[in-house]
């Protein structure tokens, strides 16, 4: 304690000496400089004149400062050197965030506290000089509790920045998606934020030097943020060339980042990866870098990366158009919508294809097809119907168009006096689908034949119908493939017929009509001139399948033949089903259309499970 007061004693008596100096020095070389960012520091003599000044009454002010603290513990043992130094030091920042708090109070503030993990101004960590608050900011919004509203939330969209009538250079705006990508260098951080898996804008950062603390700080904070996390980003749009944006012609400055979810560091694999075309990863094969080829289970096992791939997202997106062009073109024809029962009494259609279930103690299975509940509506005197929903069929085929369940686009009408009347339907409604699709989804055609090329389906302004004979005979002059005579048509048949007849009459859609009555199901319409044939047809894209059709049967008796014939098993669901029949039936005819199958085709694309959300086949029932 004695030696602690000397040493005190002692820094008195010098800071006495020297502050007689300071005060018989001349005034203008006490003021001290005013630093900022337009200024630069002193040097030379003057700089090196006024340093021991500063540090003097540095020693001066410590000096006073210990007078005033405690010199023994709670246990009355003296403190000692280390202690008292941070007692001062705990002291000078408290003082410092007194004083800050009040020159906040001063500006009329009071706002909100910064977020958890925002970079905020003020004195750095080391207390070296305080920065003033600079006009950005980052911060992590942590989990969104929906704690407040926000009813001036309002982000534009990426899409229409940039472009006539959309947010331009000099406009404020404020955009929420995912990071595609950000690049960090030095001085300088590139954010790409893509939304809608189509749309992407690029958004930068440069180091400041008025604000050297807090520009490091941000810096830091973006190019830490990984790839696919959710932002939003808020700033100025400016002018810009960015090539490897969709908004090729503005950028945004960034003035705030928030992070609003997170992704994991390490993806099951990279979006860029995923979106490269067959052909571009075929080429690299035999280079000294290969590109990585992403496996179809992978990207399956993990779909929901899978679809933020540019063509992926796009195929959905055509998709859902698909469903509004067929409910646009049926509806503007006199169709009504109707919902059908998905749980069907017995084994629906008959056929061993079905998923059974229990219902309540009687078995039940899920429908094979609306067939038997559209026909119902139509004896309801609802004259024309379709539905959009879903279909199962337990079918054990792994191939590339096959799916156990999918989506049904599926139409019935009664008709005046030949099936031709629902021929002409389904084409105007194809025409109408085809047409829609090229110019209300140009966007969305060209990210999905970026990766997977393809034209448009070329149709006829007529329904273009080759009839069975017809087939058989082109199949047989050409030589490739064996006339298929009363059986079904194979894969191979299909395809190559498909290949004939685009040759021959210059189209990718058309009709084969007058299936053998062997091939078709029992409530099939046999064709009046030869029992052996149907008034059945199959509609043809690219050489496969993707609608089946035909005229009903309406008779009830002549149908109880046909389900005997068959030796199907007139169940719960077959029997109510005869029974509509018996109260007058008007002649009628329709199609069930396979959603996934026309799109995979429309778009050429090399396997049905893409056009499938979360697909479902003998081998995958997750996610």
């Amino acid at each position: 304690f004695f030696f602690l007061r000397c040493w005190q004693q002692m820094w008195m008596a010098l800071c006495c000496v020297l502050g007689r100096v300071t005060r018989l020095a001349p005034p203008t070389r006490l003021a001290a400089p005013v630093l900022s960012a337009s200024r630069p520091a002193l040097h030379g003599h003057a700089a090196a004149a006024r340093a021991p000044l500063r540090l003097i009454r540095s020693m001066a002010d410590d000096a006073a400062a210990l007078e005033e603290l405690p010199t023994v513990d709670e246990n009355g043992q003296p403190l000692s050197k280390n202690a008292l130094k941070k007692l001062l030091k705990a002291r000078q920042i408290a003082e410092k965030k007194a004083k800050k708090a009040a020159e906040a109070a001063g500006r009329g503030g009071g706002g909100s506290a910064p977020a958890s993990g925002s970079v905020e101004s003020g004195s750095g960590s080391d207390g070296g000089p305080e920065e003033a608050v600079a006009p950005w900011r980052f911060s992590d919004l942590g989990v969104v509790m929906s704690a407040e509203r926000r009813p001036d939330f309002a982000p534009a969209a990426v899409a229409q920045l940039g472009v006539p009538g959309g947010p331009g250079p000099g406009d404020e705006v404020v955009v929420r998606g995912r990071l595609a990508t950000v690049r960090g260098k030095g001085s300088s951080a590139f954010l790409v934020v893509r939304a809608g898996s189509l749309h992407t804008v690029q958004a930068v950062f440069f180091r400041d030097a008025s604000y050297p603390r807090q520009s490091k700080e941000m810096l830091s904070a973006l190019q830490s943020l990984t790839e696919e996390s959710v932002v939003e980003v808020e700033g100025r749009l400016q002018p810009a060339e960015v090539l490897s944006c969709s908004q090729d012609g503005v950028e945004i400055a960034i003035s705030k980042v928030r992070l609003v979810s997170a992704a994991a560091p390490k993806l099951p694999f990279e979006i860029e990866d995923a979106a490269r075309s067959e052909a571009e990863v075929d080429a690299s094969e035999h280079t000294d870098r290969p590109l990585p080829r992403i496996g179809q289970e992978l990207r399956l096992n993990n779909r929901w990366v899978d679809l933020r791939v540019p063509a992926n997202s796009a195929i959905l997106r055509v998709k859902a158009s698909v469903c509004a062009l067929f409910r646009e073109s049926l509806g503007a024809q006199g169709f009504l919508e109707i919902q059908t029962p998905k749980l069907v009494a017995g084994e629906s259609e008959g056929g061993a294809d079905v998923f059974r279930t229990d219902y309540f103690g009687t078995p039940a299975c899920l429908a094979q097809s609306p067939q038997l509940y559209k026909q119902m509506a139509i004896a309801s005197d609802f004259d024309r119907v379709f539905e959009v929903g879903p279909v199962f069929r337990a079918e054990n085929s792994n191939t590339r168009r096959h799916l156990c369940e999918f989506v049904g686009l599926d139409m019935e009408m009664s008709l005046g006096y030949h099936y031709d009347e629902v021929i002409e339907v389904l084409h105007a409604m194809f025409v109408h689908i085809f047409d829609g699709l090229e110019t209300r989804c140009a966007p969305e055609l060209a990210a999905v034949r970026a990766q997977f090329p393809s034209d448009k389906p070329r149709c006829a302004e007529r329904p273009t119908v080759v009839h069975w004979e017809e087939a058989e005979e082109m199949l047989a002059e050409d030589g490739a493939e064996a006339p298929p005579g009363l059986s079904d048509l194979s894969t191979a048949q299909e395809r190559r017929l498909g290949e004939l007849v685009a040759a021959k009459y210059g189209v990718d859609l058309y009709f084969l009509d007058r299936f053998p009555a062997a091939a078709r199901p029992f409530y099939t319409m046999p064709a009046p001139d030869d029992p052996d044939y149907s008034n059945s047809y199959d509609i043809f894209l690219r050489g496969e399948e993707i609608c089946s059709g035909a005229q009903r049967i309406h008779d009830p008796s002549m149908l109880e033949e046909a389900i005997a014939a068959k030796g199907v098993a007139v169940g719960p669901a077959l029997s109510t089903y005869i029974e509509s029949m018996r109260y007058g039936m008007p002649p009628h005819g329709g199609a069930g259309i396979g959603l996934e199958r026309l799109v995979f085709l429309y778009l050429n694309l090399d396997n049905v499970r893409k056009a499938s959300m979360f697909p479902r086949d003998p081998n995958r029932c997750s996610p």
